[in-house]
Order: C-alpha cells, then sequence, then structure tokens
C-alpha cells in the first residue's frame, strides 16, 4: 500500500521540480514509509511513497515501460495479480519483478482501460503516457482508496490525500457551504467530495483522463445490485458463501509480511477472523478495541472468539481522554467532517498494530451492504408494507429493528416509535425514501451553517443520474445509497483507510469481493426471516463461531461521543464557541453553535439524542479541519525522512 501525488500541465512552478514533488510526498509520508520515488519530465511531476508489502526487494515506483513511453504511479494492491500475471505472460508478455506494480502497468498496456474490469484489488493510480502527455487516473470500484483532484491556476494536483496540495505554492483550503450543507445532511461526503472549493474526488469505479487542456470523465464500473439466479437450496446457499468467503480470504492474504485481523466482537470479523486463522500456518495475530463506556464495550464477544480460535491477541483499552486527546490527529489524518468518534478509536488501534510490526490487517468492512445487515434495510421492508400490516405485525417488526438502541428497547418502547414511523410512509425527498428518516437527523446538523442551501441537491443528484435507480426495488435503492455514501464516503475512507494508513497500516476488506457481492445479491432475503439480519451468514459459521458471537444479533461499532469531551475536555466549550474563531470560519451560525454547545454541557448526557451528538461531532472536527487545512497547519515542512529515487525525464535533464 502507498500514498502518490502530482501536478499536471499549466504552468508548474519555477525552480526544483524535484523539491516540489518531494514537499507533496512528505505530506503522506504515512502511508507509504518504506521508501519514495518520483518522474519528472516537462509536463508532469509525479510520485509515491511506498509501503513493502509484495516484492520488497523490486517493487519500487515510480515504474515504467521498457521503452520508457509509460509510467505508473500506483496506490493499492491487486489481489488477483498472480492470475493476471500467468495470462499476460501466456501472451508473452516478459516481467522483471514479482510485483502486483507491474501486473498493473503490463495490464493497462496490454489491454487499456479494459484491464480495469479484471482487477480485484483496492486501488488508486495515475499512469502517464509520456509520447502522448497523457495522464490517467483511476480509482477502484468500491472507493476503497482515495484520490482527489484539484486545479490550481491552470495546473492539475492529484494526490491520495488533500493535505499533499499544502505543499504546492500558492495553494489554499477554502469550505464550500454547499458541501458541507450536504455532508452535514447525508452523513458522509458523496462520491465526489470534498468539502472544500475547488477540490473533489474521483468517484469511486471511474476515472478521469487529462490531456493538454482537454478533460474526460468516465465510469469504468457500475455497482450492480440486481440478483442472479438463486441457489436451488439453503444449504446451496450456506455452500456457495463458505466457498466464495474463503477464495476472498485466500486472495488478501497474499503478501511478503505478516497478515493480522480487526476483530471487533461482531460476526463479520468473527467470520474473517476464522477463516484467516485455517489457512495460517501459526497463530493469527488479532486487534481490537476495548471501551471502558461498557455501553459500546464488546471485548466478553472478542474473549470469546479470540480464546475459541486460539490468537495472538492484543487489545486497546480506551477512555473517554484517549478519545478527546488523538481527536484533533485523527482528525488531520480524515481531512473531512465526522458524525461520530467511532474513528478515532480506530487511529489508535492502527498505531498499536503498526508497534506490534504488521503492516496489513484484514476487517469485515463490506458484509452489512452487501448481506444487507443494517436496520435501515428492516426499516424500508416495514415502511413499504406498512399499509398493508395490521398494528401488531407494525409493532412486532418495530421491535426487531434496533434492539440495540436505547429508544428501542424495553416495554412500549414500539409503541412510543410507531408515530415516528407512521410519518415516513410516503416518499418525500423523491428517490430517497429508504433514508428519509436518517437524514432528518442530518437536518438538525445543517442548522450549524450559515445560510445554508437545500442540504440535499446533491444526493438527489446522484440518484437522479444512475442509469437503472428508478426500476431498483425499495431495498436495492438502500443498498445502493449505502454503498455510494456512507461505505465510500465514511467506513472505508474516513474510519479505514485514512486510520489505518496513518500509521502505514494496509487494511483489505474481503466482504468486498466483487464475486461475494454478486453471490450476496443473489441469496439475500431468498430464505429465513429478512429481519433476522444475515441469516444465512450465521447458518454458514455458527458451527464454528461462539455461540455469544452468533446469536447476539447485530451491534454497531460506536465509540462515545459529546459525552466523552464532556467528561474529559470542558475547555472544548470555549474553544468551539470562540467568537474570533467563529468569524473566521465564516460558514458557522454562531447563535446555533453556541445553543448546540451549551446543550451538551448543561444538559443531563442522557438528554443529548443521536442528532445531538452527530451535530455536535460534526461541529468539533470542522473546528480542527479549519485548523489542519484552512490554517494550513497541516503541512509538514521537513524533507522525506526515506529519501527520494529520482527518474527525471525533463528536456533539460536528457543528454543532447
Amino acid at each position: 500500500m502507498c500514498g502518490i501525488a502530482g501536478a499536471y500541465g499549466g504552468e508548474l512552478p519555477s525552480g526544483s521540480h524535484r523539491d516540489l514533488i518531494e514537499g507533496m510526498l512528505r505530506q503522506i509520508e504515512h502511508r507509504g514509509p518504506d521508501e519514495a520515488g518520483c518522474y519528472l519530465d516537462d509536463r508532469l511531476v509525479m510520485g509515491t511513497v511506498r509501503l513493502g508489502i509484495i516484492d520488497l526487494a523490486n517493487g519500487s515506483q515510480p515504474i515504467g515501460s521498457a521503452d520508457g513511453r509509460w509510467w505508473l504511479c500506483y496506490n493499492g494492491e491487486l489481489y488477483n495479480y498472480r492470475e493476471l500475471r500467468r495470462e499476460l505472460s501466456a501472451r508473452g508478455v516478459r516481467f522483471h519483478t514479482d510485483s502486483d506494480t507491474e501486473v498493473v502497468l503490463q495490464a493497462w498496456l496490454t489491454w487499456g482501460r479494459e484491464c480495469l474490469p479484471r482487477f480485484n484489488g483496492a486501488f488508486a493510480f495515475a499512469v502517464y503516457d509520456s509520447a502522448a502527455d497523457e495522464l490517467t487516473l483511476v480509482r477502484d470500484r468500491f472507493g476503497k482508496r482515495p484520490l482527489f483532484v484539484a486545479r490550481h491556476e491552470g495546473t492539475w494536483l492529484f494526490a491520495s490525500e488533500m493535505k499533499a496540495f499544502l505543499a504546492y505554492p500558492g495553494f489554499r483550503f477554502r469550505f464550500d457551504q454547499e458541501q458541507l450543507a450536504s455532508i452535514f445532511a447525508t452523513w458522509t461526503p458523496l462520491p465526489a467530495q470534498s468539502g472544500y472549493h475547488g477540490v473533489e474526488q474521483v468517484p469511486m469505479g471511474e476515472y478521469l483522463r487529462l490531456r493538454g487542456d482537454r478533460v474526460e470523465r468516465g465510469r469504468w464500473a457500475t455497482l450492480d445490485l440486481e440478483p442472479g439466479p438463486a441457489p436451488e437450496s439453503e444449504r446451496d446457499a450456506v455452500e456457495l458463501i463458505r466457498a466464495e468467503l474463503a477464495a476472498a480470504v485466500d486472495v488478501r492474504l497474499r503478501s511478503d509480511v505478516e497478515v493480522g485481523v480487526y476483530v471487533s466482537g461482531g460476526l463479520d470479523s468473527s467470520i474473517i477472523a476464522h477463516l484467516a486463522a485455517a489457512r495460517q500456518p501459526g497463530p493469527l495475530r488479532t486487534f481490537s478495541i476495548e471501551f471502558d463506556d461498557a455501553a459500546v464495550d464488546e471485548s466478553a464477544e472478542q474473549a470469546a472468539l479470540t480464546a475459541r480460535l486460539g490468537t495472538r491477541h492484543h487489545a486497546v483499552r480506551i477512555r473517554d481522554e484517549d478519545v478527546v486527546r488523538a481527536f484533533p490527529a485523527a482528525v488531520r489524518h480524515a481531512e473531512v467532517p465526522a458524525f461520530r468518534t467511532a474513528f478515532v478509536p480506530m487511529y489508535l488501534l492502527a498505531e498499536q498494530v503498526r508497534q506490534a510490526g504488521i503492516k496489513v490487517v484484514l476487517s469485515g468492512e463490506g458484509a452489512d451492504e452487501a448481506f444487507l445487515g443494517y436496520g435501515i434495510f428492516k426499516d424500508v421492508l416495514l415502511l413499504t408494507a406498512w399499509h398493508d400490516l395490521d398494528e401488531d405485525t407494525r409493532l412486532d417488526r418495530i421491535a426487531r429493528i434496533y434492539p440495540y438502541l436505547p429508544h428501542f428497547a424495553g416495554e412500549g418502547a414500539a409503541r412510543r416509535m410507531l408515530g415516528l414511523y407512521r410519518q415516513f410512509t410516503e416518499e418525500r425527498l423523491p428517490g430517497l425514501f429508504s433514508h428519509q428518516m436518517r437524514f432528518q437527523n442530518g437536518r438538525f446538523a445543517v442548522r450549524l451553517l450559515r445560510d445554508a442551501p437545500d442540504p440535499f441537491q446533491a444526493v438527489r443528484r446522484l440518484v437522479t443520474a444512475e442509469p437503472g435507480y428508478d426500476a431498483l426495488a425499495p431495498v436495492r435503492k438502500a443498498q445502493w445509497l449505502e454503498f455510494r455514501t456512507l461505505l465510500a464516503g465514511y467506513l472505508l475512507s474516513t474510519q479505514g483507510d485514512r486510520m489505518a494508513l496513518g500509521h502505514g497500516v494496509e487494511n483489505r476488506c474481503p466482504f468486498l469481493d466483487p464475486a461475494v457481492v454478486r453471490l450476496a445479491a443473489s441469496v439475500n432475503h431468498r430464505f429465513g426471516d429478512p429481519f433476522d439480519e444475515k441469516y444465512l451468514l450465521k447458518r454458514a459459521y455458527a458451527d464454528v463461531l461462539p455461540q455469544r458471537v452468533v446469536a447476539k444479533g447485530k451491534f454497531p461499532y460506536r465509540a462515545t461521543d459529546s459525552a466523552a469531551f464532556v467528561r474529559a475536555a470542558p475547555d472544548y466549550r470555549d474553544t468551539l464557541t470562540d467568537s474570533t474563531v467563529l468569524d473566521e470560519i465564516g460558514v458557522l451560525d454562531p447563535r446555533f453553535t453556541r445553543a448546540l454547545v451549551d446543550r451538551v454541557f448543561d444538559g443531563p448526557a442522557e438528554r443529548v439524542g443521536t442528532k445531538e451528538n452527530q451535530a455536535f461531532t460534526l461541529l468539533a472536527s470542522l473546528f480542527w479541519l479549519h485548523h489542519w487545512f484552512v490554517r494550513g497547519q497541516a503541512r509538514e515542512r521537513s524533507p522525506l525522512r526515506c529519501g527520494l529515487h529520482v527518474v527525471d525525464r525533463r528536456t533539460s535533464a536528457l543528454p543532447a
């Protein structure tokens, strides 16, 4: 795993091109602290910081074609690189390394963009045709690896993380209030959003081709959630799930360094740990988070699992003061507003993983999206059938949707929630029926912003532009939205890639193997009770996992939000209401901001609901983003620690 950065076209700054790319790479060296390299020519500077995982001795970047025409800077892992290498070798391609990076380059030279659907991996890369002066930027199908671009005075900047742009002369970050309104309302940046003026993401499954002043955008992968032929029986479905998940874990264990596993105590990571442990020659190393707050702690389930599997287990104990202490650094790596604090413990966990000598971990992300594990999918089933159900059935189903939430627990809770659900039985936001209840909480957070536009314009444009979206069944629409919003925009990025690679740790997600996602679409809701989430996954692994893990039901990974700040750092009250800083940020409504902070710090913790918690965390993260990015304090000014290998193809650098 690595980080990439570069600048293309326009008038590149005078002075040393090497100094320019070295400065950009220094901002993201945490992603690849093992070595660094760059390519320079008259129109382009680009480089890579490398985290050595496959072919440690020969996998250096950038890598060029034999004739020197094509150059690749690559961030990622191609899990099926061995199969593609055999196919390319059979066509006469000669390889000089054992790295997956060379397979990516040779596949591009052989098939062009048609190679991309063949790739099973997590990646973002820049490939340059020096003869045609054409740069293509590509991102993987699920958005596992980041890729940001910005246009600055005629020059295109690109990088794995936006902080690399701070090293480019004259570049400044400014909050974009329209994007912030969307992020606050929908909990996450949408596929192309960054939260800042003039900075965008290459969306998942898309590419950006630059040639002089010409810009071409295109999509190479679509999210196909239509069910295929169903297995004939539940037993057949279970066997297929076991086979595909085993294959997905097998290819993600390919590494020249040791691979560990994150275990949360839930079903998904427990399945991955079981499969990985069965394939390791020695004891598997597992890593988890424990909380002092019993309401979010799953250490009992973690202990049961690791004892069953016989792993060498490491746990990080998280207290409120740990969340508050690490929050600024974690936000610096997240780069975008966050609606919950759960990413901070993941940052601290990755730190321990790297200290333990582990560079690669497997995790369970993607299982809930692929196998319909979230309560929001049960919400949709209930709401679409609402008018055909009697009241007792409605109450029974409400009680089974979010049993882990306090306001859904206890006698009479379902009846109290009856009126809330009744409000959302009709579609008020076109195309967003499944998420209307969730977005209601987001409306509250948008009130933090001064003169905010309609916060749902962007997400409505997203679904309107998607071919075939209108024809999807309601649950499929909800699933599509989860894949394209919260999964890519928060779980794989803020909570996943950014926190892990903040300490040079690569995370791999077997549930996001394309074959697993396709199979899930074919078996979901075909067997069992749809209100018993992930029924088939439980059936597939009930005989090998602790009963308490399988029987527990969905319990999402969470951390303490606003209460942690109240208990551990009361000075945050003054920080978040400082008039000078509020005026400098410029996008916040001071009156509402102060009212929210007063409510959090003055009222009983139990009176601070979900929407206030989310708004408070968004506010706190925005303050730190202003410090790190708008003020520019995130910039590292020291030179690269690992040195820089240079390929210099500038006209002035070539022999006469």
